[in-house]
């Protein structure tokens, strides 16, 4: 495993703590060997030093163990690289010529501009070959076009099956559990239509502004941060056909006729069904939050948008005529992503309501913070008479499965190793979504308009929740 930006944020958030747990747990062989890369002097003890002081902040108290640190550190090695410098790659030949016939996994945790010059520099000296597989996070590129220029050197060294384009979301538990709920269970596949579904929410909202993230954000904003990835993916999860097996092209195929039946959203379009804010100055929790535009390394005059609301449709017999509904936001009243399904009502009310607002069946899958599954169903009220009110059967992983529960990195990780791309992104796949992303940031380009302000702490500007009323729908936050 060698990590290019192996003293980055991502290395010692993300991959190191993941690759702890695999190594603590027994999960890797035990001749695997992790090589971290970055410009930084650093011997191979100083950097284990220096990545036991970061990760031991990422890894829960209870599972830091040191005997297993100690024998984590052993499989740890360093060396000071400059990957745009193609004479510094021999350096890296010789640290792995011992082991040229063992599988070697290339993580570039580095800015996308670097994706390119750094396969190049390992095809150049020999690196790049049928044992090599290579990592590549998230963006890939800013377009259509962008994506497919990285795409096309990418693929002038490494085949299609030897490219594994990393969502983090694709490894949450709770987004895995979506495909079990609907394709392991009985009870709710027949249902899974446009006539017994109203419509559909998926939310990924954070309650943290930009941080430390401005120079970057203030390039992508949330439509290319956001939505063009881990939203559509979800979308493509609710949304697809069971595949005739569980393998890699069969699910990545399903997800791509999704993407490809995504109705467009052009032209006036673009004004009716989407809606992009940017958050200004407010408070949260006591708390007082600043403005976008103050938020360090973002520039004062920034047209860029930290929130995104849209409504698309999807063309097919299983979905015509179901909304579906993507929301993602910055600086937000609360963290939490999840995906709401709303069912449609009996077809004739027999029973009085009770209560303030009964609603009909609603199926809210939750991925963070907390991974679970609450169906709310209509139950009658206690006392005289039949009246209904709703009541929730609620599934929380962390008491329904009492081991502890991976890391989406530590999932992902391990697929790699092992050669599954099942929950990888394919090249057609990226292709497709920016296809149906681009026309929509062109229409805001167009239309010069500024986002809408919401307050920072907020759901967001009030034209989101428009969005829905116009259907006679709601945000399901909107309505408790």
């Amino acid at each position: 495993m060698v990590v290019f930006g192996g003293t980055g944020d991502l290395a010692m958030r993300k991959l190191l703590p993941a690759l702890y747990y695999l190594h603590r747990d027994g999960h890797l062989h035990e001749g695997t060997r992790i090589y971290a890369l970055a410009r930084a002097q650093h011997s191979a003890e100083s950097y284990r030093k220096f990545a036991k002081r970061h990760v031991s902040q990422y890894v829960a108290r209870s599972d830091f163990e040191q005997s297993s640190w100690e024998s984590f550190a052993a499989r740890m090695d360093y060396l000071s690289l400059d990957v745009s410098q193609r004479v510094e790659f021999p350096k890296l030949t010789k640290l792995l010529k011992k082991d040229s016939e063992r599988v070697r996994v290339f993580y570039l945790a580095t800015l996308p501009s670097l994706f390119a010059p750094t396969v190049k520099h390992l095809a150049s000296v020999g690196l790049a070959d049928e044992y090599a597989r290579v990592v590549l996070e998230k963006p890939l590129g800013e377009s259509l076009l962008t994506a497919n220029q990285i795409n096309d050197q990418i693929g002038a060294v490494f085949d299609e099956s030897r490219v594994f384009r990393i969502d983090h979301y694709l490894g949450k538990e709770a987004v895995q559990n979506l495909l079990a709920l609907r394709f392991g269970n009985a009870l709710f596949e027949p249902l899974w239509r446009n006539a017994h579904i109203d419509h559909v929410q998926i939310s990924v909202l954070e309650s943290v502004g930009v941080e430390n993230r401005g120079d970057y954000y203030d390039r992508a904003g949330a439509m290319r941060d956001m939505v063009q990835n881990h939203l559509l993916q979800l979308l493509c999860l609710v949304a697809m056909e069971a595949p005739v097996h569980f393998e890699p092209e069969a699910v990545r195929n399903e997800k791509l006729k999704i993407l490809e039946a995504l109705r467009p959203i052009t032209g006036m379009d673009v004004q009716d069904r989407t809606v992009r804010g940017q958050y200004a100055a407010g408070e949260h929790a006591g708390e007082r939050l600043p403005a976008y535009y103050f938020e360090k390394r973002v520039d004062h005059d920034s047209n860029t948008e930290t929130f995104v609301a849209l409504k698309t449709e999807i063309d097919n017999w299983r979905w015509a005529g179901v909304p579906f509904y993507l929301r993602t936001g910055k600086s937000m009243a609360q963290r939490k992503s999840e995906i709401v399904i709303q069912f449609k009502p009996v077809p004739y009310r027999l029973f009085p309501r009770s209560g303030d607002n009964p609603e009909n069946n609603r199926l809210v899958i939750s991925l963070q913070p907390d991974e679970g599954i609450r169906l709310s169903l209509m139950a009658k009220s206690p006392g005289r008479g039949m009246g209904l009110q709703n009541v929730d059967l609620d599934l929380d992983f962390a008491d329904a499965f009492k081991r502890r529960r991976w890391d989406a990195y530590e999932r992902l990780l391990l697929d790699v190793i092992q050669g599954d791309a099942t929950l990888f992104m394919r090249r057609d796949e990226i292709e497709a979504a920016w296809r149906w992303v681009d026309p929509i940031i062109a229409g805001w380009q167009d239309c010069y308009r500024s986002p809408k302000r919401y307050p920072a702490g907020s759901w967001g500007p009030d034209a989101a929740d428009s969005l829905l009323e116009r259907q006679g729908h709601a945000w399901l936050d909107q309505r408790s």
